[in-house]
This record gives structure tokens, C-alpha cells and sequence, in this order.
């Protein structure tokens, strides 16, 4: 089999991969025109992965398209013109609908088959970082709502970075709680707070469930 027929049995790898190298990326692409760039860029591959991987899934395909598609437009205005508040939180908004589906779709796949698979293990991975940037989007677009929502305990300004947000939901959705990000505001709260339900059940429902099939079929 090849590299193109390996990558295509397995899209939740190739969106885990994306995510990942995203992650590794942002730190040196933030703060300068050009690295603005790379990083629409390569949100709109990230899309793209994302949109590819829920047509594969039992997911209704047209509703990938109708928040990708207007997602896409968003991230293209808002560099074009990124002092525009109001696109920026549209473009937030929508993102984070967008990633909250992607990882329904991504889980709802997982919950349909009886066995596991490598590309069941690499789906949990994939979920997981796309609730992440879902609930990153969202605090995107909390700060924008309400300014000052998130402090840091190295500066006083009151919009924090992509980086710290991603940063900070990770954390959240990982329990680890080693974020210097902190929520101050009520409404910041209560989404962080969300999200930390939503990594619990997270382990609980779709990585239990993989466990428990994988233990039946060594028995089996």
C-alpha cells in the first residue's frame, strides 16, 4: 500500500498530525505579518483536513460545508482586515461551531464501530486536539465579548494571544491545570469550567469505550 492509499484509510491521523505540527508552529509564527499569513494559511489546510475526515464519517456532510464554507470566508476577511472586531468574532464564532461539529462527527464515528482499529486510536487523538481548538475559538471570542476576560501572570494586557488560549484549553481539557492563563470574568468561568466537564466525560465515555473494546476482542 502507499503513502497516498495509508493516508487515505486513515484521515483521523492526518488531521492528528496537522494539529500537532500546529502546535509546534504557532509559537514561531506569532507576532509578524508573514507569519499571520502561514498561519491562515495553514488554518484553511487545517479546515480543509477537517471538512475531508467528517465526509468520512457517518456525520451529515452538508453541515460540514455550511459552517466550513462561511469559515473559510471569515478567515481570509480577517486577515485581510484584522482590526474589524466584528469579523473577528464571527470568524471565532463560527470556528468554534465548526470544531465543536468536526469532533461530534469525529466521535460519533468512533461509537459506530464494534472493534478497534488503528484509525479508531488515531480518531480519539484527532477529537481530542479538535476540542481543543474548539474551545480555544470560543475563548477567542469571550475576550472579544467581554475584554479582560483572561489575565496572565506576566503581563497586564487584556487580550492574550492564539498561543495562550490554545494553551490554556489544553490544559483545561487535559486536567492538568498548569496553564498561566487564568479566567476572571464570569462568563470565562463558566466556559472553562464547561471544558473541564467536557474532558472528564471525554475520558470517561470515548477512551473508556476504546479500552473496554479493545480488552473484549484480547478475550475474545
Amino acid at each position: 500500500m502507499g503513502w497516498g492509499a495509508r493516508l487515505r484509510s486513515h484521515p483521523s491521523a492526518v488531521l492528528l498530525g496537522a494539529q500537532l505540527l500546529a502546535v509546534v508552529g504557532y509559537p514561531f509564527l506569532e507576532g509578524n505579518e508573514a507569519g499571520q499569513l502561514v498561519l491562515s494559511l495553514f488554518g484553511l489546510v487545517v479546515l480543509a483536513l477537517a471538512v475531508w475526515l467528517v465526509r468520512s464519517t457517518p456525520a451529515t456532510t452538508w453541515v460540514s460545508w455550511l459552517l466550513g464554507l462561511p469559515v473559510l470566508l471569515l478567515t481570509v476577511a480577517v486577515f485581510l482586515w484584522p482590526e474589524h472586531a466584528a469579523l473577528a468574532l464571527a470568524s471565532a464564532v463560527l470556528h468554534s461551531a465548526f470544531y465543536f461539529y468536526t469532533a461530534y462527527a469525529i466521535i460519533r464515528y468512533l461509537f459506530t464501530d464494534t472493534h478497534v482499529t488503528a484509525d479508531d486510536m488515531f480518531g480519539v487523538g484527532a477529537a481530542f486536539t479538535v476540542l481543543a481548538w474548539a474551545f480555544a475559538f470560543l475563548y477567542t471570542a469571550t475576550q472579544i465579548l467581554w475584554p479582560g476576560s483572561f489575565i496572565a501572570y506576566d503581563t497586564h494586557a487584556s487580550v492574550r494571544s492564539w498561543t495562550e488560549l490554545l494553551f490554556l484549553s489544553f490544559t483545561t481539557l487535559t486536567s492538568t491545570g498548569l496553564s498561566d492563563v487564568v479566567p476572571v470574568l464570569p462568563n470565562a468561568r463558566s466556559f472553562v469550567m464547561i471544558e473541564e466537564v467536557a474532558g472528564m466525560l471525554y475520558v470517561a465515555m470515548v477512551v473508556a469505550r476504546m479500552v473496554g473494546l479493545t480488552i473484549t476482542r484480547s478475550r475474545a
